[in-house]
């Protein structure tokens, strides 16, 4: 009787071993299934055209366009123009560029092309493809926590955390790695080694806080 048992026993705990014929390709570990990841985006605007070129307002637009390229724009920046032979459209989309190249935009990440339209004084295009983070609906996740037969972690377990980094995160492009790092101030630190081997104070110099008061406010 004993062995008969035994028998089932391992007969058990081979089926349940058995393989089901395919590939178990769910994540190991929470960092796995909710890693941080991002979707293109696109930032672009439409400026119509001026007999009279570009107007104040659309001069402000390109201005706030040129700083969100600085912060988080991916690749070049495109200004299209509407196919055609109109001149007005064509002088206001090398306008755009020029103010934007003023406005920061390096020119040799403007490219200026033409698009179909279907009016030659349709509106000219400027824009720049960037990034956002990916943020997961943790809502959405099961929440079955009954018993289970496995080291493995519960659905939904880390969502709400990597959803609160994604959505804090400033710069979505510092999920896809590193940025460069920017150089150095030699010459902040020569004066302060000098100082150093003179034996003199290398740091700033700090203010002095009068008790229960502000030592400087600003004016």
């Amino acid at each position: 009787m004993r062995s008969l048992f035994l028998s089932l026993s391992a007969a058990a705990l081979l089926a349940g071993c058995a393989s089901t014929g395919g590939v178990d390709t769910t994540p190991m570990n929470p960092l796995s299934r909710y890693s941080l990841r991002v979707e293109p985006g696109l930032d672009r605007i439409a400026l119509a055209v001026h007999e009279e070129g570009l107007s104040p307002t659309q001069m402000g637009a390109l201005n706030d366009l040129a700083a969100r390229y600085a912060a988080t724009g991916m690749g070049r920046v495109r200004v299209q123009a509407p196919s055609g032979d109109d001149p007005v459209a064509s002088r206001q989309a090398w306008a755009v560029r020029s103010a934007l190249e003023a406005a920061g935009v390096p020119g040799q990440n403007i490219e200026v092309l033409g698009y179909d339209a279907p009016d030659p004084r349709a509106p000219v295009l400027a824009g720049f493809e960037t990034v956002r983070a990916v943020i997961p609906n943790c809502a959405a996740e099961p929440r079955n926590m009954g018993g289970r037969f496995s080291n493995a972690s519960s659905i939904g377990l880390g969502c709400a955390i990597n959803a609160n980094i994604a959505a804090q995160i400033a710069d979505p492009r510092d999920i896809l790695g590193a940025r460069a790092m920017t150089p150095t101030d030699p010459g902040r630190a020569a004066i302060v080694f000098d100082k150093y081997r003179k034996g003199e104070m290398a740091s700033a110099p700090q203010e002095t806080l009068v008790e229960g008061a502000i030592a400087q406010a600003v004016e």
